[in-house]
Formats: C-alpha cells, structure tokens, sequence
C-alpha cells in the first residue's frame, strides 16, 4: 500500500442531538469539533441530523425534520400544481 495517500482512519464520536444519542466508531470524516467521551479521552465530534435512535425505520415513528423550510419549499413548489391540475382551490399566502 502507498504511504501516505490514506485519510487518517481514527476514533470518532457521531452524535445525533436530537435524539440524544451518541456512538464512538471508526471514521475518516474530517471535523473541527471535540467532545470529552465515557472513557476519559476526548475524540473528534460529528453531528448527525438522522441515526437509528431517530430515524422512523427503527424507531416506528413518523417524525418530520425540517431543515431550512424544505417540506413549505416543496409543497410551494409541487403541491400546488397538483391543487390546481385537479381543480382544487389553492391556499393564499399573506
């Protein structure tokens, strides 16, 4: 193996606060954060929108995640062509 063409593969803390869950695992993600973990060390943090302790796979819930207006850009986008291709009254907006 070539030396020195690898990204450093090390411990790494991925944290989904939302879900107040946390996992230490290898990655070779890049980060500028640090967080103090269980064992005393403090490893690179990684912040997660969606994990298994959030996302509705695993969990069995819907959960809807908003992240800067996506679902009203969507629906202002496609949601109000359907309203009027099917001849429903389309909302106003103030």
């Amino acid at each position: 193996m070539k030396q020195d063409i690898h990204p450093d593969y090390r411990p790494v803390v991925f944290l989904d606060a939302e879900a107040d869950f946390k996992i230490l695992t290898k990655s070779t993600v890049q980060t500028s954060e640090t967080i103090e973990w269980e064992d005393g060390n403090t490893y690179p943090l990684y912040k997660v929108e969606i994990s298994s302790a959030s996302h509705p796979f695993y969990t069995g819930t819907m959960k809807i995640i908003d992240s800067a207006g996506r679902v009203e850009r969507f629906e202002k986008r496609y949601g109000r062509r359907r309203r009027k291709a099917t001849g429903e009254e389309t909302e106003t907006t103030e």
